[in-house]
């Protein structure tokens, strides 16, 4: 089978090769999904695997509208934040008012690297990453965080505000020990 409907199909009637295609198909791309929220590789494995495990048992429901990967980086991202809530369902909330400072975004993506800054976005501490990811990388709205993760609308926004801050001090950190390194 190399026509990913087809392959789709099979894991709908539960055959294990295709299955297993599937996995190899997508894999790598949800690892690097889960790892995006999770704090190391441990964690980023146990997520991938409980999320494929969703993935199969749910496969059935997929109607073809849409986009498959998409359907599945859904299920990787719920699965993430499922675990993350079991771990540490307080640290989600954090309702202090601050500001939003928006200056200066996105002024520094072409002085780094794209593996430095994702460095800097898993440094963020998880609140942050969690909401940070969701936002940003995800695409998902502040009703829609809020809905998943179980925590009000300001606490996202406030959440995403405090991740910005913290990016942009370890960015303008890192810009000074750039410019001290080259002197």
């Amino acid at each position: 089978m190399n026509n990913l409907n087809d392959i789709i199909k099979a894991c709908q009637k539960q055959k294990p090769t295709a299955q297993k295609q599937l996995y190899n198909i997508f894999a790598s791309k949800m690892y690097g999904v889960c790892l995006r929220y999770c704090n190391d590789k441990t964690e980023a494995e146990d997520c991938l695997q409980e999320g494929f495990i969703k993935v199969f048992d749910k496969i059935s429901h997929f109607a073809f509208n849409g986009s498959f990967e998409g359907w599945v980086r859904r299920i990787m991202v719920n699965t993430v934040i499922e675990v993350y809530r079991k771990k540490q369902p307080e640290v989600l909330v954090d309702e202090f008012p601050v500001l939003m400072d928006n200056s200066n975004e996105d002024t520094y993506e072409s002085e780094f690297e794209h593996d430095e800054l994702m460095n800097m976005i898993q440094e963020l501490p998880p609140k942050y990453k969690l909401v940070f990811n969701l936002y940003v990388i995800e695409g998902f709205t502040h009703v829609e965080i809020a809905e998943t993760t179980g925590i009000s609308v300001g606490t996202s926004k406030s959440n995403l505000a405090r991740a910005r801050q913290f990016l942009r001090k370890s960015i303008e950190k890192r810009l000074i020990e750039k410019k001290q390194a080259v002197c």
